[in-house]
C-alpha cells in the first residue's frame, strides 16, 4: 500500500482546522495541525511534510515569514489561505513561494480540489521510469544499471555525480536548494559543506552538456533545477 501523504494545516481558527482535517483525512491524507507559525515550523522541521495549507494571519510568526523560512529549506507545495483579498497580497504570496492562494471564506471542497490539482502537478513532474531519454537521445539515464550515455557514449560519473543527476533528472523543473541536495545525497548527519554541491554540478555539466544541450539550470540565490535544453 502506498504511504499516506503528510499534510500540515496551519491556522489559528480551531473550526477551520477541524473542518479541513476532517475533509483531508476522509481523502486518505495524514494530517498534522498547528495554530501558530512557530508551532508550524517546529512540526515541519521534525517531520516529513508533503503539503502545507497555510493561513497568513497567525498570532506570532506571520504566514509570509513561515513560507519564507520553509522555502529556504524545501520546495514542498504550499497553499495559502487568507482573509486578505487584495490583489497585491495575492501576488506577494505567490512571489514568496506559495503554489496557490485562496481567500476566506472558502468551500472545503474547493480547498480539496486545489490540493489534488497541486499534488497532480507535483506527481507529473516526478519521473519514475527506469530509463529516461532527453532531447531525442542526446542524454540517456539508466537508473537500474547506473549508466549515463551522452549521444550513445557511456559517461564515467562518480557515484556522487550519478546520485545528484538522478535526483535532479527525476524532478524536472523542481528547484532544489543546496541544503536539500546535501540531505538527499548524504543524509541529515552529513557534515560536508553545502558548496561541495557546486563542484559536483560543475563536473556534471562538463560531462553531460554541450553548446547545444544544456540541462542543469542555476536558480540564483536558491539552488539548481534540471530542464531539457529546449526549455532552458
Amino acid at each position: 500500500m502506498e504511504d499516506k501523504r503528510n499534510i500540515l494545516v496551519v491556522d489559528d481558527e480551531e473550526q477551520i482546522i477541524n473542518v479541513l482535517k476532517a475533509y483531508l483525512e476522509k481523502e486518505g491524507y495524514n494530517v498534522y495541525t498547528a495554530y501558530s507559525g512557530k508551532e508550524a515550523l517546529d512540526i515541519f522541521y521534525k517531520n516529513t511534510i508533503d503539503f502545507i495549507i497555510l493561513d497568513l494571519m497567525l498570532p506570532d510568526v506571520s504566514g509570509e515569514e513561515v513560507c519564507k523560512k520553509i522555502r529556504l529549506k524545501s520546495q514542498v507545495p504550499i497553499l495559502m489561505l487568507t482573509a486578505k483579498a487584495e490583489e497585491e497580497n495575492r501576488i506577494n504570496g505567490l512571489d514568496i513561494g506559495a503554489d496557490d492562494y485562496m481567500v476566506k471564506p472558502f468551500s472545503p471542497k474547493e480547498v480539496m480540489a486545489h490540493v489534488r490539482a497541486i499534488l497532480r502537478r507535483v506527481d507529473h513532474n516526478s519521473i519514475k521510469a527506469d530509463i529516461i531519454e532527453f532531447n531525442n537521445g542526446d542524454l540517456t539515464i539508466d537508473f537500474d544499471k547506473m549508466e549515463v550515455k551522452k549521444q550513445g557514449h557511456n559517461l564515467k560519473l562518480t557515484p556522487m555525480e550519478f546520485k545528484l543527476l538522478s535526483i535532479l533528472a527525476r524532478n524536472i523543473g523542481k528547484v532544489f536548494t543546496r541544503d536539500e541536495l546535501v540531505v538527499k545525497m548524504q543524509g541529515y548527519d552529513y557534515d560536508g559543506f553545502e558548496r561541495t554541491i557546486d563542484t559536483h554540478i560543475k563536473n556534471l555539466r562538463r560531462k553531460i552538456e554541450d553548446d547545444k544541450n544544456k540541462y542543469i539550470v542555476t536558480v540564483y540565490g536558491i539552488g539548481y533545477k534540471f530542464m531539457e535544453a529546449k526549455d532552458v
